[in-house]
This record gives C-alpha cells, sequence and structure tokens, in this order.
C-alpha cells in the first residue's frame, strides 16, 4: 500500500489553479492606494473631531484607523502568502491569510466596544456639537471609503481579506452617510444627543458586517470545511470519475484565505483500463473546478479490504 501511497503524494497544481488567486498587482495598488487616502483622511477627522467636538467623527476616525491597520495586515497577509515554502513551513506562510482576517474582526469588535461606551457617557453629559463641520469632514469621507471599496470590489468574493477589507470600507461609507446628516440636524435643530445616537447606530452596522467575517475566519482556523463548499458535491464529483469505486475519508480545508486543500482515500476499480497516474490527473482537473488546488489520494483497490484503523 505505502508504495501506492507514496507516488499519489504529489500536489497537482493544473492549469486552472490559478484562476482562484486573485492578482498581486492590481489588490497590490488597490491596499497601498487604500492605506494612503484613509491615513490622511483619520488625520482630517481627528483635527475636525476636536475642534466641533463630535464624537462621531472621532468615532469614525477610530474607526477608520482600525481599517487602515486592517489594510496593512491585509497587504502584509498578501505577501506573505506568496513566500515559498521552506523546511519549517512546508506550506510557506499561506495561513497568515487566514490569522490576518480573524485578528481584524477582532480589532473591529474592540471598536465597537469603545464607541458604544462613549456613545452612552456622551447621553450622561451632553456636550454642544459644530453639526457644519461634522457634516461636510463626513461628506469628504463618503468619498474616500466608497472609492476605496470600489478598488476591492470586483475580487471580493475571491479571498476573505480581501472581502474584508471591502466591507470594512462600503460600511465606512455608509457610517459618513449617517455622519452628515445627523451633522446637517445638529446644524439646523440643535439637538445634541443626534451625535451619540448616530454612534450607536454605527456600532450596530459595524457588528453585523463583523460578526460574519468572524464566524468565516474562525471556522478555517479550525480547518473546517470553507462555507463555499459543498462536501457531498465534492465526494459526488470524486465519485463521477473513471476507474473510481468509492470515496471516504474525504478531508476539505483551507491552505489560506484563497487556497484550499484535499486528501481522500479512493476505491480503485481493479479491472479499470486507467493507471492510478491518470485517474489522478482526472480527479485532479474536477477539483480545480470546485477551487481545490491541492489534493493528495490514497488508493485502495476492490480486492485489498482496508485494514487500517478507523477505516
Amino acid at each position: 500500500m505505502s508504495a501506492g501511497h507514496d507516488h499519489s503524494h504529489s500536489h497537482g497544481h493544473g492549469h486552472h489553479h490559478h484562476d482562484h488567486t486573485p492578482k498581486l498587482d492590481h489588490l497590490n495598488t488597490a491596499f497601498i492606494v487604500g492605506i494612503i487616502l484613509n491615513s490622511a483622511f483619520v488625520v482630517l477627522e481627528v483635527i475636525a473631531g476636536l475642534w466641533s467636538h463630535s464624537l462621531s467623527l472621532l468615532t469614525d476616525a477610530g474607526h477608520n484607523l482600525s481599517d487602515v491597520a486592517g489594510l496593512a495586515l491585509a497587504l502584509l497577509a498578501f505577501k506573505l502568502s506568496k513566500v515559498g515554502s521552506s523546511r519549517e513551513y512546508t506550506y510557506g506562510y499561506k495561513r497568515s491569510t487566514i490569522i490576518v482576517s480573524f485578528f481584524n474582526a477582532l480589532v473591529l469588535f474592540i471598536a465597537v466596544g469603545f464607541i458604544g461606551y462613549e456613545a452612552i457617557m456622551r447621553f450622561i453629559h451632553q456636550e454642544t456639537v459644530e453639526g457644519g463641520t461634522m457634516a461636510w469632514v463626513a461628506f469628504a469621507g463618503i468619498g474616500v471609503n466608497a472609492f476605496t471599496a470600489y478598488l476591492f470590489v470586483k475580487d471580493k468574493d475571491k479571498d476573505l481579506n480581501v472581502k474584508g477589507a471591502y466591507l470594512h470600507m462600503a460600511v465606512d461609507a455608509i457610517v459618513s452617510f449617517g455622519v452628515v446628516v445627523s451633522g446637517a440636524i445638529i446644524y439646523f435643530t440643535k439637538l445634541y444627543w443626534i451625535d451619540s445616537v448616530v454612534s450607536l447606530i454605527v456600532a450596530i452596522v459595524i457588528l453585523r458586517g463583523t460578526w460574519s467575517l468572524l464566524i468565516d475566519s474562525l471556522r478555517l482556523e479550525m480547518d473546517g470545511v470553507p462555507k463555499e463548499m459543498d462536501l457531498e458535491k465534492i465526494k459526488q464529483e470524486l465519485k463521477k470519475a473513471d476507474g473510481v469505486l468509492d470515496v471516504h475519508h474525504v478531508h476539505v480545508w483551507a491552505l489560506s484565505t484563497t487556497e484550499n486543500a484535499l486528501t481522500a482515500h479512493l476505491v480503485i476499480d481493479p479491472g479499470s483500463a486507467l493507471s492510478f497516474d491518470n485517474i489522478k490527473h482526472d480527479l485532479r482537473h474536477r477539483l480545480e473546478h470546485l477551487s481545490i488546488s491541492h489534493s493528495t489520494f490514497e488508493p485502495e483497490f476492490e480486492n485489498e479490504k482496508c485494514v487500517k484503523v478507523g477505516c
């Protein structure tokens, strides 16, 4: 058995493999542009927030600062995922992308906690707020955030980190819109408590977007089957191949936020005209269409019973 297993352990990288990984060049630029734009905007918001006593602006500045950190981390993870394997890290640093998306979600949760606390304190101790300044700065924020979100829109479904970046920015654009509205209301009505209400709404919006990011990244962290994958469908696809009678011990997990791996035991028909190499080639091709780029197969032949523990 072991001889068959060893030679089946090669990793298949077929011609479709690269379709699933977003191209580094334009994403690299997107991350860098996003980081520069948002950093500049954070500075503007802090100055304006302190000057106008607006908690919404300072809240948003804090949130945007966590976005800048998130973008920087995602860019770092992206770079690391391209590093080749070594003797210590046989898969390279691909997994850093999963750790970063999890960490990103945690950072957002902490930010929400601060926002909520601050907003409740403001309800108790009212402060006058300069509504006009607040509205103008937030208006600029809509532009900055919407443009950054646009940079990630076409790759957001290919990678959890890009999705994270996109979500952050799209949410921020909505938040900025809320701040514009509350700034205008305060300017005309002097209802200063609106500032705290908007801060709380912002916090709830952020929580909703972040929850799925946290759950998805935790699932990958625990070697769960990635959310968009259907294990049954994968098994059925493997069974369709010529020469394969049955499959069991199928494991599917994520190597990074863009690459997935599979291992499986295959019951091979001893009467099949195809060699095991041909069967493997066919299976790898099928799996690439299901976004699985690394696969390892162990053959069992119908006439020999599987005697290993757990078979």
